[in-house]
């Protein structure tokens, strides 16, 4: 019987990606990893190119695929992202290529059961799978948040808790042991490498911990509000922050109700809200509608790191680059720390627009 623990086990099905060593160098470079190219397969899911001695792990979620990736750097795994890109990885339904992926990979990064069904049923398919993929559990040990009064259980994980914990940058090292601890499993003789990459991550988690402290600490503004699905109450509640989401459901979804553009309007009025944030991945039409029916002047990009785009994965932004370029400077416009007409995004600026 497979268990959903970290221990992996060392097979022949291997590949690798050419992957780069010195991580430490330069600070980790941003701890992009290998985001600039999140992962085709590389030498194909029928095995094609694979070469002794290497490994090949996936990844469900763009998150736990860019720590898995950076913590391979220098060492005989090669990590690839499932997800395609400009897909949001928590409704994402894939193809039956996806299976076979997975069950030819030595490893897969995962987020925990009841969080994507397509990767629980993955892994049931695994159990009657005469080859072993080792599971790596990110969620692991992570002390997750009880849902919101207003929230059903349907989207939830482990009897009523958010599943958006990655978020908290703290947290997010959790995650980071967990992965490593997979790795290590798998490519033991790379383990004091992959330990070093973790450290760095960590030290990288620790300085954005500090940012965001900085900005919601200085914030003028009492209240953000976000056209999307409610992903950030860890934010709210590791730095102490009133984050409103416009969809009080914990996944994305094409659906918002009338009660809720009313909630959203109101919040907008009683707090003198001009600048909101709007998901990159999620349907953009509330946003313009509140554009269109409220005092709202403009909208600015926020994502919960559940996917890449194209522009993105062309940059080699990972996590942290996300953070930086995307989240940080739209919640510092949203909580008044900045002027909008200060701020330049690479892309998906104001309105989305170049």
């Amino acid at each position: 019987m497979r268990t959903d623990t970290n221990e992996a086990t060392g097979l022949s099905r291997r590949r690798f990606a050419g992957i780069g060593a010195g991580v430490l160098a330069g600070g980790l470079a941003g701890c992009t990893g290998n985001a600039a190219d999140p992962g085709d397969g590389g030498g194909g899911s029928d095995g094609e190119g694979a070469d002794a001695g290497e490994y090949t792990v996936v990844a469900s979620f763009f998150t736990f695929y860019d720590f898995a990736d950076t913590l391979a750097e220098g060492t005989v795994l090669n990590v690839e992202n499932l997800v395609p890109t400009g897909l949001h990885g928590h409704g994402w339904e894939p193809d039956p290529s996806i299976q076979r992926r997975i069950t030819d990979a030595d490893a897969l990064v995962h987020v925990g059961p009841d969080f994507q069904p397509w990767v629980d049923r993955a892994i049931d398919t695994l159990e009657a799978e005469t080859t072993e993929t080792a599971l790596i559990n990110a969620r692991a040990g992570v002390e997750l948040l009880d849902l919101a009064d207003s929230l059903t259980e349907d989207e939830a994980v482990e009897d009523a808790k958010d599943p958006h914990f990655w978020l908290d940058p703290q947290r997010a090292k959790v995650a980071v042991e967990n992965i490593a601890d997979g790795l290590a499993a798998l490519a033991p003789d790379d383990e004091a490498t992959i330990r070093e990459n973790a450290d760095a991550i960590d030290a990288e988690l620790d300085a954005l911990d500090e940012e965001w402290t900085a900005v919601f600490d200085a914030a003028e503004r009492d209240v953000a509000f976000l056209a999307a699905h409610n992903a950030f109450a860890y934010v709210s509640e590791r730095y102490g922050a009133t984050i409103e989401p416009l969809v009080v459901n914990l996944a994305a979804s094409n659906d918002v109700r009338p009660a809720d553009m009313q909630r959203a309007q109101d919040t907008i009025a009683a707090n003198d809200i001009r600048h909101i944030g709007a998901a990159v991945f999620e349907p953009i039409r509330p946003a313009r509608q509140l554009l269109e029916q409220t005092d709202v002047e403009a909208y600015f990009p926020v994502t919960p790191y559940a996917g890449t785009a194209e522009s993105w994965v062309e940059r080699g932004w990972g996590y942290f680059e996300i953070a930086r370029q995307v989240n940080l400077p739209t919640f510092r416009i949203l909580l008044g720390l900045d002027d909008p007409e200060d701020v330049t995004f690479a892309d998906y600026g104001r309105n989305f627009e170049p």
